[in-house]
C-alpha cells in the first residue's frame, strides 16, 4: 500500500478505538480519569496522524497546482488501468477520439432511437466545430460523483434536474408568529393575513475552459480519451461551482448557502480565532427544534477550523469531536466524525477563522437545492486555432444553479468576533 493508504487504515484503527471508548458512557456522565486520559492519548495519536494525512494530501495538491502538472495526472489516471473505466458510453468515447466521422451506424441508429446522448451542430460562425455531444446520463452521474471530491456541497445538497432553464419560483412565509384567538359570542374576528415572499432558483452557464490535447494523444490507443476528459472536467467544474453554491453572491452566479444563511451565534470579544463549547451550543439552539431534530443535521467548516474545534471538551471533560473511521474489508459500517453528536462537511471554501469571519455552519443542508438543467454538453473543436498546433480542443459547458430554498431558517452560522 501507498504511505497515505497506511496512514488512513491507521486512523481507522485509532478512530474505532476512540468510537468504542467514548460511546461506554451516556450523555451527561463523567468519564472516570483513567479513561478520559486513554482517550487523550488515542486522540493525539489520531491528530499526529492526521497531521501526517494533511501533509501527503497537500503534496499530492501541490503536484496538481500547475496546468501542465494538472494534464500529466489526469492522463497518469486515464493511462494506469483504461479497462477499469466506464465502458458504458461507447458512442461518446468514439466521438472523443474521432468526431462525429468516428461513430458507427450502430451508434447512431442508437442515439435516434434513445433520442439521448444526441449529436447537435455547432450554431457559430466564428468557430468551427465538430458538434456538441450531450452525455448520457450515467456519464453525468459519474461527473456527478468526483465533482463531490472538489467541496462538499453537492454531497450534502439537495440536487435536482430539469428540462429547460427558465426561473424556477418558490414561494415562502414564516408563519411562526402568527396564532389565532379566542372570541366572544356574535364577536367579530380579527384579520391576520399570511405574507408571502418569493425565492427564486436561477441558472447560470458554467464552462471547463478550453482543453488542448495532441492528435498524438488521441489517436494512441493506449490513453482512455473518456478517462482524461472526465478527470479533467471534474477538477474545473466541481472547484467553481463548490465556491458559489457555499458563498457565491447572488448576484451574477448562484446564490451560496452561507451567503443565504442568519448568523445564530457570534463570539465575544477576543474569539477572533476561536470558538468555546457555549458558543457551539447557542449555535444548535438558535435552530428552531422542527429543522434540529431532523436527521441529517450537521456542521459545516473549514478543516483549518475543525482544527480548533478538535481540541475543546465539554463540562464533562470529555472531547466533543470524535474522530470516525471508513468503512472497510476490516471494519463494518464505519462511522462519520461528529461535532457533539453531529456530522461534519469539511468545505475549503468555507472561510477560515478571522475577524468577523462566518467560520462554521451548521443547519439542514438539504434545504439547500442545486440544479442542474439538462445533461452537461461536450464540443469538439477542430479549427485552425488548433489544427496549426497539432491539436484537438475540447470544451464542456454544464448549466447549473443553486440557492437556499427554506423560509424559517434551516442553517444558522457562528461569526468570529470583530476584535
Amino acid at each position: 500500500m501507498s504511505k497515505l493508504q497506511d496512514l488512513r487504515a491507521l486512523r481507522n484503527t485509532l478512530s474505532k478505538d476512540a468510537q468504542e471508548l467514548n460511546g461506554k458512557y451516556a450523555a451527561g456522565v463523567a468519564m472516570p480519569e483513567a479513561d478520559a486520559k486513554k482517550l487523550d492519548e488515542i486522540l493525539a495519536k489520531v491528530e499526529a496522524v492526521d497531521v501526517d494525512l494533511a501533509r501527503e494530501k497537500r503534496m499530492a495538491e501541490l503536484q496538481l497546482e500547475t496546468p501542465e502538472a494538472q494534464q500529466a495526472a489526469a492522463l497518469n489516471a486515464a493511462t494506469r488501468t483504461p479497462g477499469a473505466h466506464s465502458g458504458e458510453n461507447k458512442a461518446l468515447k468514439a466521438f472523443l477520439a474521432g468526431g462525429i466521422s468516428n461513430l458507427s451506424p450502430e451508434d447512431r441508429n442508437v442515439m435516434m432511437a434513445r433520442q439521448t446522448p444526441e449529436i447537435r451542430n455547432a450554431m457559430s460562425t466564428s468557430t468551427t466545430t465538430e458538434g456538441g455531444y450531450t452525455t448520457a446520463l450515467e456519464y453525468q452521474r459519474s461527473l456527478e460523483t468526483m465533482m463531490k471530491a472538489y467541496g462538499g456541497m453537492r454531497s450534502v445538497a439537495t440536487a435536482i434536474r430539469t428540462g429547460s432553464g427558465i426561473t424556477m419560483n418558490f414561494p415562502k412565509s414564516d408563519p411562526t408568529a402568527e396564532v389565532g384567538e379566542i372570541v366572544g359570542q356574535n364577536t367579530a374576528v380579527t384579520g391576520l393575513d399570511t405574507t408571502f415572499g418569493n425565492i427564486t432558483l436561477d441558472v447560470y452557464k458554467y464552462s471547463s475552459k478550453k482543453i488542448a490535447l495532441p492528435f498524438e494523444l488521441i489517436q494512441d490507443s493506449f490513453i482512455d480519451i473518456e478517462a482524461y476528459i472526465q478527470s479533467v472536467l471534474a477538477m474545473r467544474l466541481g472547484r467553481i461551482q463548490n465556491t458559489h453554491f457555499t458563498v457565491g453572491t447572488g448576484t451574477g452566479q448562484p446564490n451560496g448557502l452561507l451567503t443565504a444563511s442568519s448568523v445564530g451565534k457570534t463570539g465575544t470579544t477576543g474569539q477572533t480565532l476561536s470558538v468555546i463549547y457555549d458558543d457551539l451550543v447557542d449555535l444548535e439552539h438558535s435552530l428552531d427544534p422542527a429543522y434540529r431534530n431532523q436527521a441529517g443535521v450537521g456542521y459545516m467548516m473549514n478543516d483549518a477550523s475543525l482544527k480548533v474545534i478538535r481540541k475543546i471538551k465539554d463540562a464533562q471533560n470529555r472531547p466533543i469531536f470524535v474522530p470516525g473511521y471508513e468503512a472497510n474489508a476490516m471494519i463494518n459500517g464505519g462511522a462519520p466524525d461528529t461535532i457533539m453528536g453531529r456530522p461534519i462537511t469539511i468545505n475549503q471554501d468555507m472561510p477560515v477563522m478571522a475577524a468577523n469571519a462566518k467560520s462554521i455552519l451548521f443547519g439542514q443542508f438539504s434545504k439547500y437545492t442545486i440544479r442542474d438543467v439538462m445533461d452537461l454538453t461536450l464540443f469538439r473543436m477542430t479549427d485552425s486555432a488548433f489544427t496549426l498546433l497539432g491539436q484537438v480542443g475540447f470544451v464542456a459547458f454544464l448549466r447549473t444553479g443553486g440557492n437556499l430554498i427554506d423560509a424559517g431558517g434551516a442553517t444558522r452560522y457562528y461569526a468570529n468576533s470583530a476584535t
